[in-house]
């Protein structure tokens, strides 16, 4: 079944949906292999993607204090080339995080090694890492991967299956339209499953589009998605310390250069939105030990600011999660978060419906029926809406419930 059909998220007007994720757009290559980083030599640990020439590009960053060598080498090369580049390469099962001064050198050695294969900048190179906190990147494995990874147009599949850890699968998307009379494409990917409660940012995440836009109207356009969906996306109410997400627009649809404040701007937010918003909440549906996506919308908030604070305390409280994994519509823990989240409302306006069953009316329970509420708690998806009644404000974030799947997940990483 299609991703349009099975997401929840509604397609942009006059977009369709195109195979290939991250190359899918015109001008994109990718490849994965497998480097002996992972355990299962059956599965890919080393991916890289690139561009056929320099990049506008845009990114968010994790805001963790204790963020990852590929975040700071990132940072670096985006700064240095003035936000362009044309390679990503990924390797999974180790983090390169916390490793001190080598760690750093070793996130540059990879750049430098991926930029003299392909002849290209290595500062146009993007590094990410994902994985195991703490150990020594094995650099002779990661020359080994970048020594015999190939790329093709067809890559992009392959691409998703090397960057993931403990997804149960992959998570890509790719989407066809028209700016300035040009058909463009727009894909992606991403990886994620738990340590997530994102702050501009996401585990990690990789967008492609042939369209030419504007370098400040990407950034702001992709800040202002991220804001929207991965953002708003809880697993376990942790942050990753290499999330990252990397947006590279190459300009080979030959349209004009997308500027904000016109059709073809509107037009390309809202094709992004798509992009990132379907991959957020598929983030949610395949969160650790997860046998139910969560959606809530929060409607009636004084602002925007109060939309998503009470939305994602939904999302990220541990009694409603467990609550979900055992089929309790237990509203009470609902009502909780909300109180809790800072949002301005009052008590006695309240609303609040699961999966379209009134539980709550003006503060206090409805007359439902007990049986129909534990029934529609059985479905895969739990859709949570809220109306504070306190404003025009409005805000959906994503989520999963908490089972001991997660625990076993969580008890075993480390190996």
């Amino acid at each position: 079944m299609s991703d349009a059909v099975t997401s929840g998220i509604p397609l942009p007007a006059g977009a369709h949906l195109v195979a290939g994720g991250v190359t899918a757009p015109r001008g994109f290559r990718a490849g994965a292999t497998y480097c002996g980083i992972k355990t299962d030599a059956t599965a890919h640990d080393f991916a890289l993607l690139l561009a056929e020439v320099p990049c506008v590009t845009a990114a968010t960053f994790t805001t963790s204090r204790t963020a990852a060598h590929p975040v700071q080498v990132c940072q670096e090369h985006l700064a240095a080339t003035g936000h362009r580049a044309q390679a990503v390469v990924v390797n999974s099962s180790n983090a390169n995080c916390s490793n001190g001064p080598q760690g750093l050198a070793d996130a540059r050695r990879t750049a430098d090694l991926a930029g003299a294969k392909l002849g290209i900048d290595p500062q146009l190179v993007m590094v990410s890492s994902t994985g195991i906190i703490g150990r020594p990147l094995p650099m002779d494995r990661i020359e080994h991967g970048i020594a015999i990874v190939e790329v093709s147009p067809d890559g992009g599949e392959a691409f998703s299956g090397a960057i993931i850890t403990t997804d149960t699968r992959t998570k890509l998307t790719a989407i066809e339209f028209e700016l300035d009379g040009k058909t463009v494409r727009l894909g992606g990917t991403t990886k994620g499953a738990g340590m997530i409660y994102p702050n501009m940012a996401t585990m990690l995440c990789y967008i492609t589009t042939d369209a030419a836009v504007d370098p400040e109207f990407l950034r702001d356009t992709l800040r202002g998605c991220v804001a929207d969906s991965f953002n708003m996306v809880c697993v376990d109410g942790d942050m990753s310390t290499n999330d990252t997400v990397l947006c590279l627009a190459n300009g080979f649809a030959g349209n004009a250069p997308v500027r904000g404040g016109t059709p073809d701007g509107a037009c390309f937010a809202a094709a992004l939105d798509y992009v990132t918003q379907y991959l957020a909440r598929e983030i949610a549906r395949d969160g650790e030990g997860a046998t139910r996506l969560m959606t809530v919308v929060v409607h009636g908030a004084a602002s925007d600011a109060d939309a998503r604070r009470a939305a994602r305390a939904v999302t990220a409280s541990p009694l409603w999660q467990c609550a979900v994994a055992g089929g309790d519509a237990n509203w009470g823990r609902i009502l909780a978060a909300l109180g809790a989240s800072g949002a301005d409302f009052e008590h006695e306006r309240l609303e609040i419906s699961i999966n379209g069953l009134r539980l709550v009316a003006d503060g206090h329970a409805t007359a439902y029926d007990p049986a129909a509420a534990k029934q529609m708690m059985q479905e895969t998806g739990i859709d949570v809406a809220v109306d504070l009644h306190a404003g025009a404000c409005e805000a959906t974030a994503w989520g999963c419930d908490l089972t001991h799947g997660y625990i076993d997940e969580n008890t075993t990483y480390f190996r």
